[in-house]
């Protein structure tokens, strides 16, 4: 019985809060009434000890009359009777040298204490004695033989003015303290006073503890305790399926909304459950009307359950099995997933084919999953076929492509390089590098695509090739070692589902060479055109040496003497003529050499110049005046500084022609007509102009004059290659060549150039 209501008790929510409020309770009543209790004894002291101190006070002011005029038995009656009172214990006026001067006890008088001990060490613990000190210092508390405490307070007798200059009780000046008065009274009474205060003071504490506690217990048992009763009750009717069985509180605190919360809870469970059994119908009617193939199998692989679209399709007749109802076996599949299912309860998938009614072949991804009973027994398996007849053909479709596909990338009659752009490592290339490079594929997959280029340049192209999108006129290597030029477009691909550059390379060998002769012919044309220009400018300084030369003739034929600095300035003449006359033949000879085309960094004025200083002469001898217009600290462009130079003696004769062509027009010539040479920098890009002011061309054919053999000059005085191969040179140098209008009149040739990488 006793057992039982512990167990009740221990696990009544009720009694677990009674005992938690009420423990917070006892604990908190009791920190008030220790905290209550020490501060009325600290008060308390308190007082005692104000009291006492004021008592000591006016002993040392009662005495002080009768110490100033020595009357010692004044001293002695005053203390005498202060002493009688009941609370003083003793009363002492100690000397300096601890001898106990006047006491109301007489058989205290003339003892001498050590200054040591507790009544004096209080000022003599330090060397010298202290003569100030607070009321706590001067205070002890100790204990009577007879058991109760006592109370004792030290007060210094300072020596002041009147004690030292005195008629009859002298004390020298320096001394400052002349002894002390001990008053020491009990604490019986008090401490009498504080017991009984402590009682009372937990007595009340006990007793509000109980009321309070009281007060707790009934109202638990009466709003907590009976409310949760009946809840448990109204919950247990809805765990029994009653969920229309209402809870009734007529409070309106958290448990009457706790009541209303499981009314609720009720209401929302009745209509779950209808919507369960509207969703298990639903589900019913989906597992009939899903367009996938669902059968339901036992261990023996008979149908236990389908849904419509598989009797749709192959009409099984009950006690069929799988794999005879729509595959047409009369055996179950060598490698079947139902049977792999019930032997470890996992879900498996595999693709079958089968024959439908209609006797059409169909593919279909199965998949099958375990059902289970209320004991995690495998007791049927369930398998869903999705047909994918339509992919797998889709699938041969796309294998036939990828096939076609592949066979056009072999068979390109360009190289084709697969890349990864991580490290540029070719992953795959098709088989015309054989006939270009003389590799076999075998040998370049999983090589790098660096190998082919020349040693030299391949950090060059390295930091091109990972951004352009075409490098033209790059220079590889055969496996022979021959080498080739080949131009390069890159453009980004998705190769087995990776990132991948694909690069396509042509080989323009050949064609460079055959332009190279074009260039070589265009360039001994040019040679050919300047002949008598340049034979004049050699002409001048041949002159200036003939004419030395004779001069020294005739004066050795004479045997005259030639004065030392006419001897100095005519040998530096002469040596001067014979460097001008070999940097014309040297320019010839450089500008005349079969070259290959070298990219480098060249400042665009400094190539007008060179060119125009092999071409000066030209002009000059033709009367055609020529301007500059050019534009100081431009950047640095990448050409090729010959070519580039060929392109403007190309341009310049072809200003040199427009400008006489209108004056034969004209039937004479202008000093108006001029050859304008620009340069400037706009938009990244440096801009050059060679304008003239000749007879100009015609808008109809401006679009035609680059194309080669084209020319609009007489027959016999054009070969149609010069700006064909002008504007090749320029593209190459990744510039652009453009013919417009003069704003005077005649024509302009534009030409711009990107600003070379890191160009200032």
């Amino acid at each position: 019985m006793l057992q039982s209501i512990i167990r009740s008790l221990k696990y009544s929510l009720a009694a677990q809060l009674a005992l938690t409020v009420g423990g917070v309770l006892l604990i908190a009543m009791s920190l008030w009434a220790y905290t209550n209790v020490a501060d009325q004894q600290e008060r308390l002291m308190e007082n005692i000890l104000l009291g006492t101190d004021r008592l000591t006070n006016t002993v040392r002011l009662g005495t002080h009359y009768a110490m100033m005029l020595n009357s010692r038995d004044d001293i002695t009656q005053i203390i005498s009777n202060v002493g009688r009172q009941k609370e003083i214990e003793n009363i002492r006026i100690y000397n300096k040298q601890g001898q106990i001067k006047y006491s109301d006890q007489p058989t205290e008088v003339d003892r001498v204490t050590n200054i040591e001990a507790e009544a004096c060490y209080i000022c003599h613990r330090t060397d010298p004695p202290l003569g100030a000190l607070d009321l706590a210092e001067r205070t002890r508390i100790f204990r009577s033989p007879r058991g109760y405490r006592l109370l004792g307070i030290i007060t210094p007798i300072g020596n002041e003015p009147g004690c030292s200059s005195g008629e009859c009780h002298f004390h020298p000046a320096d001394k400052k303290i002349l002894g002390a008065l001990d008053t020491v009274v009990s604490l019986e009474k008090t401490d009498r006073e504080i017991a009984a205060a402590q009682r009372s003071m937990f007595a009340f504490t006990a007793f509000i503890f109980l009321a309070t506690s009281a007060i707790i217990v009934i109202f638990l048992l009466r709003f907590v305790n009976r409310p949760i009763r009946a809840l448990i009750a109204g919950t247990q009717r809805i765990a029994g399926g009653e969920f229309t069985s209402y809870l009734t509180l007529s409070r309106k605190n958290e448990m009457g909304h706790l009541a209303e919360a499981i009314n609720q809870m009720g209401d929302a469970i009745a209509t779950q459950r209808i919507g369960l059994k509207k969703q298990r119908d639903e589900y019913q009617v989906l597992f009939e009307l899903v367009p996938c193939l669902i059968t339901v199998q036992d261990r023996d692989f008979r149908l236990l359950r389908f849904n419509r679209e598989f009797a749709r399709r192959f009409a099984p007749r009950e006690g069929d099995t799988c794999f005879r109802a729509y595959k047409g076996r009369e055996r179950p599949c060598e490698s079947c997933p139902v049977q792999e299912t019930f032997r470890d309860g996992r879900s498996h998938y595999t693709e079958e084919s089968g024959i439908n009614k209609d006797g059409t072949q169909s593919y279909w991804l199965v998949r099958t999953s375990a059902i289970r009973d209320e004991n995690d027994r495998i007791v049927a398996a369930m398998e869903i076929s999705h047909d994918i007849t339509e992919r797998r053909q889709l699938e041969v479709e796309l294998a036939k492509s990828e096939r076609k596909y592949h066979a056009i990338f072999s068979n390109i009659p360009n190289p084709v390089f697969v890349l990864d752009p991580a490290d540029f490592t070719i992953m795959d290339c098709n088989h015309s590098v054989v006939a270009i490079y003389g590799y076999t594929v075998e040998e370049l997959v999983n090589t790098s695509f660096w190998d082919l280029f020349v040693e030299q340049e391949r950090k060059h192209w390295q930091e091109r090739l990972a951004t352009a999108q075409e490098l033209l006129q790059v220079r590889q290597v055969h496996k022979s070692g021959r080498m080739l030029y080949v131009n390069i477009r890159i453009s980004p691909s998705e190769y087995a589902d990776k990132k991948v550059l694909l690069v396509t390379t042509n080989d323009i060998t050949q064609r460079l060479e055959a332009e190279q002769q074009l260039i070589q012919a265009g360039k001994m044309t040019t040679l050919g055109e300047m002949a008598s220009g340049v034979a004049h400018e050699l002409n001048q300084p041949l002159s200036v040496i003939k004419t030395i030369s004779s001069f020294f003739m005739r004066k050795v034929a004479r045997q005259e003497a030639i004065a030392p600095d006419m001897l100095s300035t005519m040998l530096a003449k002469a040596d001067t003529n014979v460097d001008r006359a070999t940097r014309i033949i040297h320019h010839m000879r450089q500008f005349a050499r079969k070259s290959d085309m070298v990219m480098q960094r060249v400042k665009i004025n400094e190539i007008l110049h060179s060119a125009f200083d092999i071409f000066s002469q030209q002009l000059k001898a033709h009367g055609i005046a020529v301007l500059w217009e050019l534009c100081d600290n431009l950047p640095d462009i990448e050409a090729d500084p010959q070519r580039l130079e060929q392109v403007f003696i190309n341009l310049l004769l072809n200003a040199r022609d427009a400008i006489e062509e209108k004056w034969q027009q004209a039937g004479q010539s202008s000093q108006v007509d001029h050859i304008t040479i620009h340069s400037a920098f706009r938009e990244k890009r440096v801009i050059c102009r060679i304008c003239d002011t000749g007879i100009g061309i015609a808008p109809q054919v401006r679009d035609k004059i680059f194309e080669p053999f084209f020319t609009t000059k007489e027959v016999g005085k054009g070969t149609g290659l010069g700006l064909s191969i002008s504007y090749g040179i320029v593209r190459e140098c990744r510039g652009r060549l453009e013919c417009k209008p003069n704003t005077d009149s005649g024509t302009c040739f534009e030409l711009d150039f990107p600003v070379a990488e890191n160009s200032s």
